[in-house]
């Protein structure tokens, strides 16, 4: 493929980087294309140096020429890409700060120092090779008896941090109800928590179209049961449980969170403490019903949810639908939560997470926390990049604030109810 052709082909992916089409069918292959290029667009602007650098202009080769015209527009592109993963950390930062108030540093262990907040150069030049020094994985280990769909990974500091108990954080991954393991996603998050001191676990749950909603939450709700009657063995403390999840597992997550206990969701261990302390979902389905009336949520609903994960339309069982949807299940005494959404996303309507974070913002006691990414796509924390790295950095610092106000809070009182008293 010669100069010209190859930058034609990366400035339709950059086209489709900033402006992804939004159709059910369509946002799908907008999303496998943008997200690659936004979140490599370090590793893309290289290469087209490279490529502009090795074909010199020749006079009357029109063809170089454009192709040269073509690349300079492309790294003008991509530099801006750049640009905006980096706003991620202002971004985050604001959000925290907009939440929690400007002093919550204070509140941690200790001031985020430049090196906690650098950017990790040597995994970002290699993002598919993700290795954490200090970490150790154990994998496959059943939480229930639906063989390697009901097994999750334990993630934990090599050396314990923590010998009355780590926290722990539970991931959820995504993959449209359908698809989806517990390896290949949010590793970045999972191994950095991990390398401060966290146990992690990360979990399978079973899949439609053979095993149709609501057997997902379900099995989350399974998975933390296991957590709170089992994580003492692997380092981590059973009394506080932050979770986690993105696309379909943010769903899942959010769900889990606003619904402690609820037995239809927990058939055969109704009795199970299934409640969490803080959720932090990414580019979630919160209106599961397609009860804010959005039109892509409806499409979604109609087109998606119902023939191939519930298994029957919405007229027939809208209640099924309505229990499922976190947007309908928002309370006072709601955990708090840290909701991170993209711009740019083309399967999951921002407006989603707007909603769910005013209704949270209306009805909750706790903390709400929404940071809304410029130019970020679906799945933008899958790889190491620019703009996980950020994300992955705030997480730690609201998840660390979160647990030392949990430790030290009075019976009944939120993090962020005893940090308001502390101001």
């Amino acid at each position: 493929m010669g100069l010209l052709r190859r930058q034609l082909a990366l400035a339709a992916l950059s086209a489709n980087a900033f402006r992804p089409p939004r159709g059910l069918r369509s946002g799908m292959y907008a999303f496998a294309a943008g997200w690659l290029t936004s979140e490599l667009a370090p590793q893309l602007l290289g290469l087209t140096a490279l490529d502009a650098a090795t074909h010199r202009p020749v006079p009357g080769d029109r063809r170089r020429t454009a192709g040269l015209l073509l690349a300079a527009g492309n790294a003008a592109a991509l530099g801006t890409m750049v640009v905006q993963a980096q706003r991620a950390r202002d971004r985050t930062e604001d959000a925290l700060v907009e939440a929690l108030g400007v002093d919550y540093v204070e509140q941690l262990d200790a001031a985020p120092t430049p090196a906690d907040l650098a950017l990790p150069w040597r995994q970002l030049a290699v993002p598919f090779r993700i290795r954490t020094p200090g970490v150790h994985v154990e994998r496959d280990i059943a939480y229930a008896d639906a063989g390697r769909r009901t097994m999750l990974d334990v993630y934990r500091p090599s050396e314990p941090a923590h010998p009355d108990g780590a926290p722990v954080l539970l991931q959820v991954h995504g993959g449209a109800w359908r698809v989806g393991s517990k390896e290949h996603q949010a590793i970045p998050l999972l191994q950095h928590m991990a390398s401060k001191g966290w146990v992690c676990v990360s979990i399978n749950y079973r899949l439609a179209p053979r095993d149709p909603w609501p057997a997902h939450i379900i099995d989350v709700k399974r998975a933390i049961a296991w957590v709170r009657e089992h994580v003492a063995a692997y380092g981590g403390d059973p009394s506080y449980l932050a979770i986690t999840g993105g696309s379909a597992g943010g769903h899942l997550a959010a769900l889990a969170a606003l619904t402690p206990g609820d037995p239809q969701f927990q058939p055969g261990f109704e009795d199970a403490d299934t409640h969490v302390d803080v959720a932090v979902p990414h580019y979630g389905v919160y209106d599961f019903a397609g009860a804010s009336g959005l039109p892509r949520a409806i499409r979604m609903r109609d087109r998606f949810l119902a023939p191939l994960i519930v298994g029957r339309p919405f007229s027939e069982d809208p209640a099924t639908f309505e229990a499922a949807s976190p947007l309908l299940r928002v309370g006072a005494d709601a955990p708090d939560f840290f909701v991170i959404h993209g711009t740019t996303d083309s399967l999951v309507d921002v407006d989603q997470a707007r909603l769910l974070v005013e209704r949270l913002k209306e009805h909750s006691r706790r903390s709400v926390v929404y940071a809304e990414l410029p130019g970020a796509q679906h799945a933008f924390d899958t790889l190491p990049s620019i703009r996980s790295a950020h994300v992955v950095r705030a997480i730690d610092r609201y998840l660390h604030w979160h647990w030392n106000g949990w430790r030290g809070r009075p019976v009944g009182d939120s993090p962020a109810e005893l940090a308001e008293e502390q101001r």
